[in-house]
Parts: structure tokens; C-alpha cells; sequence
């Protein structure tokens, strides 16, 4: 309790502050030309305050040369404005009042030097969150703590984000999270999404989207929304990069290094990313099950398990690619990444198995180890045409991605009687179980700007999804292995969707704007499994061949309404439709065991979950912004229990079992507390209500959760800056499981060396080891506890170096390809 009061007390603090923060309403333009009257784009421009000569807001010229501040306080202001091979340049001072909230700057023209600048290090801060109309914006390096972070422990961090005990992305408390890679379905999901993201480095990423109802142009995949990550990628000319390297100690070394270079000249960009990470990691696992009569509800048994796990992973990844700027109007990509990933996992259990009383009857030692691998290789064809300078634009990505993977699995029970006495043969289960997917996908979006500042959109993709799994178990019998029929099998799965969309926009009048959209989605597919099973009347086990084929057509509405009651206040009102479809593995009825007495299996019968959601958005002056949302799902994809009161069994599968209802509200706030302290404030609130038939059985569950995420950024000096924060959640629900409240706190300290080219970063993460994952399963006959414990605090030393040489260009943004939805539901994990 005092950790959580402890907790509690910074975050009251913060927003205590916060309240008092100075808010702003004023907007500021401009332009910058240079001596032959050509705009320049990509100059850097400052927004200073004129009485202390401190700097209020950076930004950055588009590609006209214009540029704009919003949300600024009032007061007296100069700009300055700086770009590779000029003299700086200077605006005139002028006021923001109430009277005077919007400045128009004369054109400033830049002088350019007659020598070009051989060498310039451009250091920007960058806010750590930034609130868009459509999304939520993350900057990774603007937090201290997230050096020698996975991108996994990134997200945990983020606004709205939470990861539960098994790896499994929630935003807003809903699953059926869509993770996109600059722009690209990761394809991965559960606990290979899981493994992927925690041997992805944090000094491999830039930015962290967050959208809950993303526009048509999006896959409509994704109950509760898409989060994409973009990974680092300028449009320097000359050259420039990074090296980072990080090292983090818990109770076992984790290091991470990663290289990131960007070369351009000419109309030839080429860029890279390649990381290398190195962990080990530890759980502890304690499980309480009761096994109940169905009928009677009387305690037949009680069983107690301790599992300690130990596992070690490497990656090595890469990326390279290259633009071409064949004209000023068309780019021609080409993208080619990939990833190994081999590892270890070793878990050892120790259960007891009593009666009712709760004596014990008998124990057994168990030991699972695996050694697996996974290999990624993809590569991305893209096109851009700008037909002129109104904006017309058509844009095209060609994606192909593969995925194979080897799991050596091998699971050794021992039994003994209650003094520690063998009572049986050890038995040994041997497992193979590879995976091979392949995905192809293809896309066009076309964009045509309209008369009084509308917009039309369109577009059209196709993806194209082989998976094809061949899980053979054998037990081990006098040191040789022999077929174990009713475990083996063979599954192949085929699926296509075909979607086109089309999204209108254009403001109705000062006040009024508007985005409609509407996306169709085609899905067909078929699935073969093969594999003996038992036939209990003939008495043996029978070869079986499956077949199931699905084909829909589905409509994806969204809306997006805005109204701008005055300079102060702004609303918005979104509305949109989605599915989540299961992910691959999910379908796949292979056999995983974690020991004898607990294993999952994949169900190939499962059906997409559909979701509709609406958000009121509210942002005051515009640094605060309240959010209320309402959510419906039907045929929820959950985890269900199902147990063997004879054998002592638990299985774990996937089901359509049920609906949801959630209904919520957050609030975001951020900005400068004082000239040395700025500080984020996330709070969300909500109530998840799940009820359906679970095991023959009426099941309702309701929890109402808040959460609380925290960020203080300090400036100590000129070249010193520190941060603390943290999150904590109340008691939630996930499914059928009821989780208890559980938070973290984070510290790290930074130091800017080598005259702004390096910097050094100390952090302490989970410093009150607080990030315990402990709940429950209570319905029906199914009553189990657990606790899991994982190698959460740590303190870590990163260092990142930074070189260019050349000239800013402005960046185009990152590429969205094809490839979305699809990726997002390969598992390449534990």
C-alpha cells in the first residue's frame, strides 16, 4: 500500500501542477524564402519569447517553405530562423493577445554563405506526446527512461496501452490491437507478436502511433484500434546516423546495439537500420487450481504449482532501402528487412496435487525446455506520383513477407508419492512443431484535392495468406522415440481478402468539418486439418482429414465530425466499424504443453469478432482533451478454461463465447509546468462488461479500471535532464480473468556529451517492484489464482553517438505499404 500511495502522490502532484500550467490560443504563420526568392523547406524555425530570450516552441518549413505554431500562450515573440548553408534569419517582435491570437509573419528571406557547412549536428526536442485529430503521437527519444528499452516496454509506457501477463496488447482496455511497422501490418500477434517486440530495440524507433478509430483507409482489422511504430528514416542530403549501444541488469544481463545510417545524394536516397540484442529473462509462475464437480459443485481436488522459467533470446535484425526520385513529381521504393531470432525457454515445476482437505496425495517435478527459431524475410516495392502542385497524388505498395520457424520441444515428468519416493516410469514427450508462412499483398490509394478545401480518396488492396504447420509429437520409450498419433497433426490454411474504400472530407462552413468513409471488405478462406484422433468405440485411434471453407463480405463505415466553438475549445465525434479476425495460430489445433497437467490448443472453428465504437473528444485550448468512448463486440475471441477433474487436466483454447460492452473516459493533458519541468498526464477510466456461455454456463463479468500513466521531464542544466514517471492500474478485467492493481515507476538521468553528438542515459526501471501480475478465474466449475513475476527491475547505462554531414531535407513521411492486417496475426514467439 505505501508503494501505491507513494505512486499516487507524484501523479496527484504532476496534476496539481498541470492545472496550473499556462494554456494558449494564439497561431503564428509564416514563410521563408532565400536570396533567389525560392522557398526552402525543412529550415528550422524557433519560436522565442522576447523577454528572456527562451525558447517557447521548434518547428520544421514543409516543402513550400511555410510554417506555423498553434496553441501559443500570450506574450511578446521574435522567430528565428536557421537552414543549412544561410545566415540566420530574424523575424520582427509582435504580440499574442486575446485581441490578436492570430499573426501572419512577412516572408523572411535566408542569405545563403558563400562556403557550404562541412559538418552540423541539429539536435530538436522533441514533446514526448503530441494530441492529433485522428491519433496520438509518442516520440520515443524524448523520454529518458526508454533507453535500453524494448519496443514492447515502450508500449507499456504509452498513453492508454497495457500488456498483460501472456503479452497480449490492450489499448483503452480493449484487446484486438493491430500493430503496424512504418506503416505495415506486423502480421505477428499473442506471443510471437510478444517475442518480436521484445528483441526490437528502442534506439531502432521514432514515433509510436496510437489511433482507436482509424480512418477507411486503414484495414478495418483491429477491434480497439491500430498502434503503428516508425522506425528511423531521414531524407538528409549528405549523410547521417546514429550508434547506440545499451546495457540493462536485472537479475540477469540484458544488452542491445543498433546502427542506423542515412545516405542521400542527388535523387538517391538509401538508408539502413540493423540491431542486435542479447536477454535473458526469468518468470515465476504460481498457480492454484480447484477441481470442481460440475454438477455438484464439490471440491474433488486442489492443486498447487510453482514454475520457474528461464529464457534467453537473441535478434539480429536489419532493413535497408532506397528511394528514387526519378522526377520532382514521382519516387520509386524498395524495401527488403528481415529478422533471426533463435532462443531458449527452460521451465521446472514443481506441483502438488492434494484433496479436498487439502492433504497431499502425490507431487510431480516436471521439466519443459524448447529451443526454437524464427527467420523473417520481407521485401516492399513502393510508388508515389504527385500529378501537380494542387495535391493529386497516387500512391502503390507490392509486399511479400515469409515467416518460417522450428520449435524443438521436450516436456519430462517425474512422479512421486507424498515422502519424495518414485511411484512411476518418468515419461518423456518430444515435440516438433515448424511453421511456414508465406504472405503476399498488394495496394493503390489515390488522393484528389477538391474546390473549397475538400478532399477524395480511394483505393483498393489484396493480400494473399499460406500457412502451413506439421506438429509431430513422439514419446520417448526405451530411449526411442515412437509416434504419438493423437497429438500430431497437420494443418494448412489459405486466405484472401480483397478491400476497397473511399473517404470524403471538406470543412461545412468556420466552425463545421468533416471526414466520411466507407470501406468494403471481401474474405475467403479454407482450412485442412489432418491427424488421428480417438475413436472411443472402436477403440483406436483414426486417421481424420478436415476441411472448412469461409467467404464474407463485410461494410466498414467511419465519421469523423468536428466543431470549433472558438479559439478555445474544439469537439469531435468519430464513429467506425471493425473485426478481428483470429490469428493464425489461433486456428492452428496444434498441442502446446507448458507440463502434464496444463497445455492449449488452437480451435480452427473460431469466427471473426465485429465492434462497433464511438468516441466525443473535447480539447481545451489545446493542451487539455477529454475523451469519452462507447464500445459494443460480439463473438469475442476469449480464452476459456475447461478442465479434467479425473486427470487433474487444464486446457486452454480460444472460443466465441461471448459479447463485451465498455464505456469510458479519458484525459490527456501536457505542457510546460514551469520553464524547467514539463509534464504528460494521461487518465482513463472505463467499465468492461463481458457475459456469455462459457462451458454450458451463464457468465456475467463487469470491473470498472482506471489507469494512470505519468511522465516528468526535468532540464537540470544545458546539458543535463532527468525524468520521472510511472503508470498504475486499478483491479481490471480481461476476459474471464480478473487482474488485481499493479503499477510501475521509472527513473532515468541524461547527459548530452561530445558537444551535442552524444549522449549518456542512466535509468532505473520498476523501482518499487511493482509490476506483479496477480488475479484470478472464477466462473462456472473453473476456480484458479495466480501470481507471475517477471525480471521487471532492472537499472540500465545506454550511450548514443549521432553524425551527419549535409543538409536537411524534408522528409515525405513514412511509406505505408500493403502488407497490414495480415502480419499482425503471425505468432513468432514462446
Amino acid at each position: 500500500m505505501r508503494k501505491i500511495l507513494t505512486m499516487l502522490t507524484v501523479a496527484l502532484t504532476t496534476l496539481s501542477f498541470v492545472s496550473q500550467a499556462q494554456v494558449a490560443n494564439g497561431k503564428i504563420t509564416g514563410t521563408i524564402i532565400d536570396g533567389s526568392a525560392k522557398t526552402i523547406e525543412s529550415a528550422t524555425i524557433t519560436l522565442i519569447r522576447a523577454k528572456d530570450s527562451s525558447v517557447a516552441k521548434m518547428s520544421v518549413a514543409d516543402k513550400t517553405g511555410k510554417y506555423e505554431f498553434d496553441a501559443v500562450a500570450e506574450g511578446k515573440y521574435f522567430v528565428s530562423v536557421s537552414a543549412v548553408g544561410h545566415s540566420k534569419g530574424f523575424s520582427e517582435t509582435f504580440d499574442i493577445t486575446a485581441t490578436n491570437a492570430v499573426v501572419s509573419l512577412k516572408t523572411i528571406e535566408l542569405v545563403p554563405k558563400p562556403k557550404a557547412l562541412n559538418e552540423v549536428t541539429v539536435t530538436a526536442k522533441r514533446p514526448l506526446i503530441e494530441q492529433k485529430l485522428d491519433r496520438t503521437i509518442v516520440n520515443v527519444e524524448a523520454s529518458i527512461t526508454n533507453a535500453g528499452a524494448t519496443a514492447m516496454e515502450v508500449l507499456e509506457k504509452s498513453p492508454g496501452i497495457s500488456v498483460d501477463k501472456d503479452g497480449n496488447i490492450s489499448l483503452k482496455g480493449k484487446q484486438g490491437v493491430q500493430v503496424y511497422i512504418d506503416g505495415r501490418p506486423s502480421y505477428l500477434a499473442g506471443t510471437d507478436l510478444d517475442n518480436y517486440l521484445r528483441n526490437m530495440n528502442e534506439s531502432q524507433l521514432d514515433q509510436i502511433e496510437i489511433m482507436t478509430n482509424p480512418p477507411a483507409k486503414y484495414d478495418a482489422a483491429g477491434n480497439s484500434g491500430i498502434i503503428n511504430i516508425k522506425t528511423k528514416k531521414t531524407k538528409q542530403f549528405g549523410y547521417n546516423g546514429s550508434l547506440s549501444s545499451n546495457w540493462n541488469q536485472g537479475r540477469y544481463l540484458k544488452n542491445s546495439e543498433s546502427f542506423n545510417f542515412n545516405y542521400r545524394k542527388n535523387k538517391v536516397n538509401l538508408f539502413t537500420n540493423l540491431g542486435y540484442s542479447n536477454r535473458t529473462n526469468f518468470q515465476e509462475l504460481d498457480i492454484q487450481r480447484k477441481f470442481i464437480e460440475p454438477d455438484t459443485k464439490i471440491v474433488k481436488s486442489l492443486f498447487d504449482q510453482e514454475t520457474r522459467i528461464k529464457e534467453h533470446g537473441e535478434s539480429i535484425n536489419g532493413k535497408i532501402g532506397i528511394d528514387y526520385f526519378s522526377t520532382r513529381k514521382t519516387t520509386l521504393g524498395a524495401v527488403v528487412s528481415g529478422f533471426y531470432n533463435p532462443g531458449t525457454f527452460d521451465s521446472r515445476s514443481d506441483i502438488n496435487i492434494s484433496n479436498q482437505a487439502g492433504v497431499l496425495q502425490s507431487k510431480t517435478l516436471g521439466h519443459a525446455s524448447n529451443e526454437r527459431k524464427w527467420k523473417n524475410f520481407s521485401t516492399n516495392l513502393n510508388f508515389r506520383h504527385v500529378f501537380d502542385s494542387t495535391g493529386k497524388e497516387l500512391t502503390a505498395d507490392a509486399d511479400y513477407l515469409s515467416y518460417r520457424s522450428t520449435d524443438a520441444q521436450s516436456l519430462v515428468n517425474s512422479y512421486f508419492n507424498t515422502v519424495g519416493q518414485p511411484t512411476f516410469i518418468p515419461d518423456t514427450l518430444l515435440g516438433n512443431l515448424p511453421q511456414n508462412i508465406k504472405i503476399y499483398s498488394g495496394k493503390a490509394d489515390y488522393s484528389h484535392p477538391l474546390k473549397k478545401g475538400a478532399k477524395f480518396e480511394a483505393g483498393w488492396k489484396s493480400s494473399y495468406v499460406k500457412t502451413d504447420n506439421d506438429g509431430v509429437y513422439n514419446n520417448l520409450v526405451n530411449k526411442q522415440p515412437i509416434l504419438d498419433s493423437g497429438r500430431s497433426n497437420h494443418f494448412i490454411y489459405k486466405e484472401n481478402v480483397n478491400a476497397v474504400y473511399v473517404n470524403y472530407s471538406r470543412p461545412f462552413g468556420k466552425k463545421w468539418s468533416g471526414q466520411f468513409g466507407l470501406r468494403v471488405e471481401n474474405t475467403n478462406s479454407d482450412g485442412h486439418s489432418s491427424g488421428y484422433e480417438y475413436n472411443s468405440v472402436q477403440g483406436k485411434f483414426l486417421f481424420i482429414d478436415k476441411y472448412f471453407k469461409r467467404n464474407y463480405t463485410q461494410l466498414f463505415p467511419t465519421a469523423y465530425i468536428q466543431y470549433t466553438a472558438n479559439e478555445k475549445n474544439s469537439f469531435v465525434v468519430n464513429y467506425g466499424r471493425r473485426i478481428n479476425r483470429p490469428d493464425y495460430e489461433d486456428l492452428n489445433p496444434f498441442i502446446h504443453f507448458l507440463d502434464k497437467y496444463t497445455f492449449e490448443q488452437g480451435n480452427p472453428n473460431l469466427q471473426p469478432q465485429f465492434s462497433h465504437n464511438i468516441e466525443l473528444s473535447h480539447t481545451y485550448k489545446g493542451f487539455l482533451t477529454t475523451t469519452l468512448n462507447y464500445s459494443n463486440t460480439t463473438d469475442i475471441i476469449s480464452d476459456v478454461l475447461e478442465q479434467n477433474i479425473n486427470k487433474n487436466e487444464t486446457f486452454v483454447t480460444k472460443l466465441n463465447i461471448a459479447s463485451q460492452r465498455q464505456y469510458g473516459v479519458s484525459v490527456a493533458a501536457g505542457g510546460s509546468i514551469k520553464k524547467w519541468w514539463t509534464a504528460n498526464l494521461y487518465v482513463n477510466v472505463y467499465n468492461n462488461l463481458f457475459k456469455g456461455i462459457v462451458n454450458n454456463d451463464y457468465v456475467s463479468l463487469s470491473a470498472t479500471t482506471g489507469q494512470l500513466n505519468v511522465s516528468n521531464q526535468f532540464k537540470l542544466s544545458k546539458t543535463w535532464s532527468a525524468e520521472l514517471g510511472g503508470f498504475y492500474q486499478t483491479a481490471s478485467l480481461e476476459g474471464v480473468f480478473k487482474i488485481q492493481p499493479l503499477g510501475v515507476m521509472n527513473l532515468g538521468v541524461s547527459k548530452q556529451v561530445m558537444k551535442g553528438k552524444g549522449t549518456i542515459r542512466f535509468v532505473a526501471k520498476d523501482i518499487l517492484y511493482t509490476q506483479k501480475a496477480k488475479g484470478n478465474i472464477l466462473y462456472s466449475n473453473i476456480d484458479v489464482a495466480f501470481k507471475q513475476v517477471r525480471d521487471s527491475r532492472q537499472i540500465g547505462l545506454g550511450f548514443t553517438y549521432r553524425f551527419n554531414k549535409g543538409k536537411l531535407k524534408a522528409s515525405s513521411g513514412k511509406r505505408e505499404s500493403g502488407a497490414s492486417d495480415e502480419q499482425g496475426r503471425v505468432k513468432t514467439g514462446n
